[in-house]
């Protein structure tokens, strides 16, 4: 009966998932976006070092507390500019037009789509504001410059000439395209760019910062992984800006001293949501250590190592959960419940909001203690997020296990499906 409810789920909705995940815009948006990821981290080290809740330190770098809040703001500050970027390049390379090219114009007609009403470079439009045009930008850089080269409207020049000189003046009609259309938009017609983008994204920046939203998210991705596909990836061109967004936000107010605005920002799923992977899969890999079939506990011990880093493709692939309608239901159960239980202790107050970018591969305990500035109800809902993932995923593992141990004992597995039919049922 699970199997053929699992079997209806991936015939409608599976191909449409598959499809969103194979778009060569979106992979090209999501290849982009991490272009971002070494500049937070740094910024956010920068953040953390400035402020250490320790007194003693605070009071002891105050005289240069803003030469250290330099490299925030201008990591921080230019996520949409880095984002126009990574994605003009990607773009680039995934619809095979020269990706240096395609970022160069992207970036220009960016700065020219974002520029303020005195016709000036609008430095708030290249934060995190700016990213969803930058993605939009992108976009129509890339068309209207596939389009040129398809139509093989472009300046060629005569053999001999360095291909860099070359290729620079075969851009030259695609840019000047490209630019005059947006200062069409922009400067003549006075529309707003940036403004209009936003405006058109604000129920989907709106949702995913919701319970329900994120709940909707955590359904997707973590049946995605059930069909062993990998639905963060599949999922994080749309995501990501989103989270990295309100990440930037509350980074801000941290440091103007401000109320942190968001509770789901950038590291919220993976430092409460994913203990040892996707589907909090830690939870699974513990109950494995102790387990009374030899086969699961080596597993758990060859697991242990990665699921401590937030790799769990060992588990997934080789409990198997993959395809396994049982272990689906802890597998997407764990997650949302862990995330309601954080999102609802943030909203009290009992928990600390998240400011600081830290590595995705950071253990439990430290890196929300260190992405929420020491907060230390962080850190032991963090390790009680630990306990509930084990004792969520312990009952359907004890199931699995039964099945293992009597396979090793020597029983068929029809057997011994038949003797875990009898005892649950009595």
């Amino acid at each position: 009966m699970n199997r053929m409810i699992l079997a209806k789920l991936e015939q409608s909705f599976l191909p449409i998932l598959l499809k969103v995940g194979e778009n060569k815009r979106l992979i090209a948006i999501r290849n982009g976006i991490t272009l971002t990821i070494p500049f937070t981290i740094v910024g956010s080290i920068f953040l953390i070092i400035g402020n250490l809740p320790i007194n003693a330190w605070t009071d002891f770098i105050e005289p240069i507390s803003a030469q250290l809040n330099a490299p925030v703001s201008v990591t921080f500050g230019v996520l949409g500019l880095v984002s126009a970027i990574g994605i003009g390049y990607n773009m680039g390379k995934e619809f095979e037009v020269d990706p240096i090219s395609n970022t160069v114009i992207t970036t220009i007609a960016f700065l020219l789509a974002t520029l303020t009403d005195e016709f000036a470079i609008n430095i708030d439009s290249l934060g995190a504001t700016g990213m969803f045009t930058a993605i939009i930008v992108s976009l129509f850089t890339t068309e209207v410059f596939r389009f040129f080269v398809s139509k093989n409207i472009v300046i060629k020049m005569p053999d001999g000439v360095p291909p860099s000189v070359a290729q620079s003046f075969s851009s030259l009609i695609p840019a000047g395209a490209i630019i005059a259309t947006i200062w069409v938009i922009r400067v003549l017609m006075g529309v707003d760019v940036n403004e209009v983008i936003q405006f058109i994204f604000k129920p989907l920046v709106f949702g995913l910062s919701t319970l329900p939203g994120l709940m909707v998210y955590t359904l997707l991705v973590c049946f995605l992984w059930s069909c062993g596909i990998h639905g963060d990836n599949v999922l994080s061109g749309i995501a990501s800006p989103i989270f990295l967004g309100y990440l930037a936000a509350n980074t801000l107010a941290f440091q103007k001293g401000q109320p942190i605005p968001y509770e789901i920002a950038d590291g919220f799923w993976i430092l409460f949501m994913c203990l040892g992977g996707t589907g909090s899969t830690l939870g699974l890999v513990l109950a494995m250590l102790r387990s009374r079939s030899k086969m699961y506990r080596s597993l758990g011990k060859m697991a242990l190592p990665s699921a401590i880093f937030c790799i769990n493709e060992p588990v997934i692939f080789g409990f198997p959960i993959v395809m396994n309608p049982i272990m689906m239901i802890p597998f997407v159960a764990t997650p949302m419940i862990l995330g309601t239980a954080t999102f609802l202790l943030m909203k009290i107050g009992l928990v600390g909001k998240i400011v600081f970018q830290v590595p995705w591969t950071i253990p439990p305990i430290i890196g929300p203690y260190l992405a929420t500035n020491g907060s230390v109800g962080a850190a032991i809902w963090s390790a009680c997020t630990i306990v509930i993932a084990y004792l969520i995923y312990l009952p359907f593992f004890k199931m699995a296990e039964k099945k293992q141990v009597l396979l090793e004992a020597g029983e068929s597995e029809q057997e011994a499906m038949a003797e875990i039919a009898q005892t649950v049922e009595s």
